[in-house]
């Protein structure tokens, strides 16, 4: 087979594009010390108004590393994050990969079952924390029940004036810990040790913690960085909006890490709200905006936004979950550029795929595998198999990012990977020029009357109504095809009713016979997870529990 062939992609790579450019891979503390060395007293993170320079990140990181190490927190030693987007986040990240130990991702919104699951399963001991109340009160819960061993609390008001509470015994002060003298060699850390334990869990089972190393993240950065096509911005010129929270990898690798090699400015800002997002772009001159599609709508959905001077804007992306057409649509004309994105895992680090500027415009559009990274479409039914262009399998991946496999869990490991691709249970298809098309998650996969009918299709079609706001689809019992879809569906403020009847005549001739909805759900609000993706595995759990309940009636 030649490389065209097994590459298909190179040859619609941008000019100056070359997907054999080398990627650095090293330890992750290395990235810090060359960006703080490359641009010392420019500012790499603005917080209430505080702005942190590269070189008083550098030297907090070092600090505090150097306290870790005296409290007995190094190499073998597991520790769990459970911060919101503060600068404490980078700072504990920075200083426990160079203390050697690894560290767990906790979502400021995980339930307390889930927090006890992680710190459980990892074997994390310590806790680090902030002295938001919900923060603590979880903190408390999780000593009270001894989960955690001990929890460090770093105040808030240390980047700006404010109230905040003393630190309440047993929980320890973090900041007590940067006092410590620094040892005299940082331990040593190999591109193959594991870093990070991102746990990512789907939709059936308890999370599952992927081992990220080292060289997975910085291979990452490396790939982020190594892309280029006419939208490239120079490096150490860019304001970038850091609302995402840094617990989810998209936010930590592409844009925290990424931007922090580049020697950008990261606005960060411990949650998302729409009108202060425009009141940053307008008035900070925002030049960089990842976000995900509830971001997005919720943009859309601000009154008066055409009147918004959103001129400084030079890239926007969209990631996290795929983005509906029809959105994409409009915001590019609000915006006036085209909004980038690709596709990536908690498994890949999440480098995968980007769409380039010319990439066609298509529903599901993920563009072109990055540099360093092969991708191939297999079959269903046999991951040995790989199908030619054209064809609808699952998306299989390979390269320097891809995880080392999941924490203590063998069997999970060797299922999820054949011939050394990573099996990612997305379903999609790649066109002769490279270009990757994502069709669906495999288990999202209803199976209607013998066909095989993917939810995204039909929520992208469904996006194209003029009442709706945000849409999931699921599939239910269906006593003559097996399965059907069943659309739920929030309305625009003001929007009249929408009845199925009408969604029907909507969807004629937008979607097939057999994808049609069987079922229409009017909701105020849909489920979402901490990262504010909509979760069609909510509805399906609830929807197996309405069965089940209904199955015992007498």
């Amino acid at each position: 087979m030649t490389v065209a062939e097994r590459h298909p992609w190179e040859r619609s790579y941008p000019e100056g594009c070359r997907w054999d450019a080398p990627i650095e891979i090293g330890p992750l503390p290395t990235l810090l010390d060359r960006a703080a060395a490359q641009w010392a007293d420019k500012s790499a993170i603005e917080y209430h108004g505080r702005r942190i320079s590269f070189r008083e990140l550098a030297a907090l990181v070092d600090r505090l590393a150097s306290g870790l190490l005296a409290a007995g927190i190094g190499p073998g030693s597991t520790v769990a994050l459970h911060l919101p987007n503060t600068p404490w986040h980078p700072v504990c990240f920075f200083a426990l990969a160079r203390a050697g130990a690894r560290i767990v991702h906790l979502s400021a919104l995980d339930a307390r079952r889930e927090l006890a699951h992680k710190l459980r399963d990892s074997g994390a001991r310590q806790v680090i924390t902030t002295d938001f109340p919900a923060l603590l009160d979880s903190a408390g819960w999780l000593l009270e029940q001894e989960v955690a061993q001990e929890v460090f609390v770093a105040r808030d008001s240390f980047w700006h004036d404010a109230e905040t509470p003393a630190c309440p015994a047993p929980l320890r002060p973090l900041e007590a810990l940067l006092d410590a003298a620094p040892p005299a060699i940082w331990p040593e850390r190999k591109p193959d040790d594991v870093l990070l334990l991102q746990y990512t869990g789907g939709t059936t089972g308890l999370p599952k913690g992927a081992m990220l190393t080292h060289g997975n993240l910085t291979a990452s950065v490396s790939i982020y960085r190594s892309w280029r096509d006419r939208t490239a911005l120079t490096p150490g010129e860019q304001r970038v909006m850091l609302v995402l929270p840094l617990f989810h990898i998209y936010a930590l690798t592409a844009v925290f890490l990424r931007h922090i090699a580049d020697g950008n400015e990261l606005l960060l800002r411990p949650r998302f709200d729409a009108a202060s997002a425009l009141d940053d772009i307008e008035k900070r001159r925002v030049t960089v905006f990842p976000g995900v599609p509830t971001m997005w709508i919720a943009l859309l959905n601000q009154p008066g936004l055409e009147k918004r001077d959103l001129s400084s804007l030079r890239s926007t992306t969209s990631g996290g979950a795929p983005l509906p057409f029809e959105v994409q649509q409009r915001l590019q004309a609000v915006t006036g550029r085209q909004l980038g994105g690709g596709w990536g895992m908690t498994e890949t680090g999440p480098a995968g795929t980007r769409v380039t500027p010319d990439a066609p415009q298509r529903p599901g559009m993920i563009g072109l595998p990055l540099p360093g990274i092969e991708i191939r479409i297999v079959s269903l039914d046999d991951p040995t198999q790989v199908l030619p262009a054209g064809e609808t399998g699952e998306i299989a991946i390979r390269g320097p990012n891809v995880f080392k496999g999941y924490w203590n869990k063998p069997e999970a490991t060797d299922a999820a990977f054949r011939d050394g691709f990573f099996l990612t249970g997305d379903i999609g298809r790649m066109d002769e020029g490279g270009f990757i098309t994502l069709v669906d998650r495999r288990k999202n996969m209803i199976i209607s009357g013998g066909f095989n009918v993917y939810p995204a299709a039909i929520e992208q079609a469904i996006y194209e109504h003029p009442d709706v706001a945000e849409c999931i689809v699921i599939g239910i019992p269906d006593a003559y095809r097996g399965e059907a879809a069943k659309a739920f569906v929030t309305l625009r403020q003001g929007a009249p009713g929408l009845t199925l009847d009408a969604l029907l005549a909507f969807l004629r001739d937008r979607v097939g016979r057999h994808e049609m909805p069987a079922a229409l759900e009017i909701r105020e609000t849909l489920p979402r997870s901490p990262t504010g993706k909509l979760l069609a595995s909510a509805l399906r759990e609830e929807a197996r529990a309405a069965a089940t309940s209904a199955d015992s009636l007498p």
